[in-house]
């Protein structure tokens, strides 16, 4: 139950809302025509060639990626309740998204799933997006987004950045990612970031996951994961 990537449930998928231009659409636009590729932190200053497209997975087929979780040094990793795998309850496009759910009695477990990719050999930077779905809009805290690119495969929730991090505002961080509230919006939310290494690495790796704050048991969706690797002319 807790390693399996491929299984699912059969209920009818929910339609995503109209969400508007997206930064999804912007990536997708860019690459199309042509034209630089910024994300939302900006990049100022930078020239950079057509986006390559890294990654593109909406989980309408079978997937093989690791799957992962922790919990604090207090009790063992078999009393964290965790499962990942891909289902159809809900999807942002298609009929398919990976479903994370977690039970709520550790307030410090956290689950994830990783893939590894090999980017361009002259790649200088990243631009993630990616669709979550949460249950309910809360202005409490029941759990957090994790999501890392780097050099490193995530051990702990400390591999993925602190707690409200954007690595969008941090060039030459070692890897990329946000940690930001789930629950923003009452289903699917768009969330992203761009990461600028001081030096890419030859082997990446892609892990996103749900970090438990609040205590009650919670299954999220993820869905469109999009990775792109952007060369500067500059360099």
């Amino acid at each position: 139950m807790k390693r399996d990537s491929t299984g699912g449930s059969e209920q009818t998928p929910e339609p995503a809302a109209n969400r508007g231009v997206t930064r999804r659409d912007a990536l997708r636009r860019g690459a199309a025509l042509g034209g630089a590729v910024v994300g939302t932190a900006g990049l100022a200053g930078c020239v950079s060639a057509p986006a390559d497209a890294l990654l593109a997975e909406g989980f309408e087929s079978d997937v093989d990626w690791e799957t992962a979780a922790s919990i604090g040094p207090e009790e063992p990793l078999s009393a964290f309740d965790w499962r990942i795998q891909r289902s159809r309850s809900q999807a942002a496009t298609g009929e398919w998204s990976l479903e994370l759910f977690t039970e709520g009695d550790h307030d410090d477990g956290t689950a994830w799933a990783t893939t590894t990719l090999t980017p361009p050999a002259d790649a200088s930077s990243f631009s993630v997006s990616l669709q979550a779905w949460s249950a309910s809009e809360s202005f409490n805290a029941l759990r957090d987004l994790v999501v890392l690119l780097g050099p490193e495969q995530p051990t702990d929730e400390s591999s993925f950045p602190s707690p409200g991090e954007n690595t969008s505002s941090t060039p030459g961080a070692p890897a990329g990612g946000p940690h930001e509230p789930l629950h923003l919006a009452d289903g699917w939310r768009e969330y992203g970031f761009d990461w600028r290494p001081e030096t890419v690495p030859e082997t990446l790796h892609f892990a996103v996951g749900v970090s438990v704050i609040w205590e009650a048991d919670a299954a999220h969706y993820v869905d469109d994961v999009e990775i792109a690797a952007s060369t500067d002319a500059s360099r």
